[in-house]
């Protein structure tokens, strides 16, 4: 059979590998020398700059710009990895619209802002690029931390506790670290194993030990780790998935979102990868967005993103609904799936038109069913397995300072935690902080 975009049902094979290739290439080509120069050379290196402020981890931005400027990138990359040793990957996949651009003073004079995400790329990469590592490992404390988790906050706070001189040990669920940026960003965000290469980068610090396939509470339990180890971080993500709880959802061909993702970032052939001819996304976040993206840029003919209120309250930037809707998705907002619709697989999702009264969400009893080979969920994830004693709150482990959990010796940050904005960034900057917190417990200097 002759596969193609129209071809009904969900299938592999809708696009040449060219097409693919084409499609799934670096979103935004790395800056060459001397377009960093020019791009570095609009940076007003603004005093107490608003970039800075903005920024989770807090890097410093006008001063990395400058050191690009007088070209020295590798002492610019140097400033960048001081405060975020995910810098790489945090210059690729950060919302940089609606952090330090956005409050660049190019942006607000001129509508046109400072490339800083790609200039932290072309610094970063500059770096990486070489065989040697930034940071040296401190004298060593006899001090052993396990690390729960292998993904941004695992990783930052692994990689600043082994420059203290502590000895780490990282577990982690699956089978490869990085966590969210190895198995939940898209592709064309994310190119040539990149995240990998992060990874293999970071442990050249040293001190730094990952044993993948070790689950907290199906492998290990927490009470068991804190008797080996001088001290826990928790940074295991979100690992549940929030239902619809609608008729209709057991039906085949529909799944989760995130699961979506994982498997396109894990697939050697893209040309192996079944996609529906008509997919539906449900959701509004950035989850939705890429799922949606990449759908389409596996060849599906027609995808709608369907989101219950407004496209203004939409978690995904306007920046990501724009490229949304450049690659041919359709945004479809104030509608709530009330049901999917198939005999044993899926043939049309039915929503219902709401609108916001008074704050509150209601339906109007107006619907609309959109034809659906495949379905995508996307309405945000839960914590799972959490260990019973720590407190929780929100849904989350709740936690004071830097990390601190209600359990002494044992501290916590990124999704999995209360906090900040559920971003790379911000998990960077909690794994980090954590790190200091518990050196300087660890060394009894607080």
């Amino acid at each position: 059979m002759n596969i193609s975009p129209r071809t009904d049902g969900i299938t592999a094979g809708r696009l040449t590998e060219d097409e693919l290739a084409q499609n799934f290439s670096d979103l935004h080509p790395p800056l060459d020398k001397h377009e960093a120069h020019v791009a570095a050379d609009r940076c007003y290196f603004c005093h107490d700059a608003p970039c800075m402020t903005a920024c989770p981890t807090s890097i410093d931005i006008p001063l990395f710009i400058r050191q690009i400027a007088t070209g020295t990138p590798e002492a610019a990359a140097k400033t960048i990895f001081d405060q975020n040793i995910l810098g790489g990957m945090c210059a690729r996949v950060c919302p940089t619209e609606t952090l330090c651009e956005e409050v660049c003073v190019r942006e607000i004079a001129e509508g046109k802002p400072v490339e800083i995400g790609r200039l932290q790329r072309y610094a970063t990469d500059r770096l990486m690029a070489q065989n040697s590592h930034p940071f040296k490992r401190a004298t060593p404390t006899d001090k052993r931390i396990a690390v729960v988790g292998a993904g941004p906050a695992g990783l930052s706070c692994a990689h600043r506790l082994a420059m203290k001189g502590h000895e780490v040990v990282i577990l982690d669920a699956r089978p490869k670290p990085g966590g969210l940026n190895e198995y939940g960003i898209a592709s064309y965000k994310s190119t040539e194993n990149f995240a990998q290469a992060e990874v293999d980068w970071l442990l050249r610090i040293g001190g730094i030990t990952i044993e993948p396939g070790a689950a907290l509470g199906r492998d290990v339990t927490l009470e068991a780790l804190s008797s080996r180890f001088d001290a826990v971080f928790i940074g295991m993500g979100l690992n549940g998935v929030n239902a619809l709880a609608i008729p209709g959802e057991g039906l085949a061909n529909a799944h989760d979102a995130v699961d979506f993702i994982a498997d396109l970032r894990q697939a050697e052939d893209l040309q192996s990868l079944p996609v529906g001819r008509n997919v539906v996304v449900i959701g509004g976040g950035m989850t939705a967005i890429d799922a949606a993206v990449q759908s389409r840029l596996l060849g599906a003919e027609t995808v709608t993103v369907a989101y219950r209120r407004g496209q203004d309250r939409m978690a995904a930037s306007v920046y990501e609904q724009q490229l949304a809707t450049a690659s041919g998705v359709r945004i479809l907002a104030n509608v709530q799936p009330v049901a999917l619709h198939g005999n044993d697989a899926l043939e049309a999702v039915e929503f219902e038109y709401t609108r916001d009264v008074d704050g509150r969400l209601t339906g109007t009893g107006k619907t609309i069913r959109i034809p659906a080979d495949q379905c995508l969920r996307a309405i945000g994830q839960t914590l799972a397995g959490a260990p019973e004693p720590l407190d929780l709150s929100g849904g989350k482990i709740a936690v004071t300072g830097a990390g601190r959990t209600s359990l002494p010796g044992v501290w916590a940050g990124g999704d999995c935690a209360t906090g900040g904005d559920d971003l790379t960034v911000t998990a960077v900057a909690e794994g980090r902080d954590a790190a200091e917190d518990i050196h300087t417990t660890l060394m009894g200097e607080g």
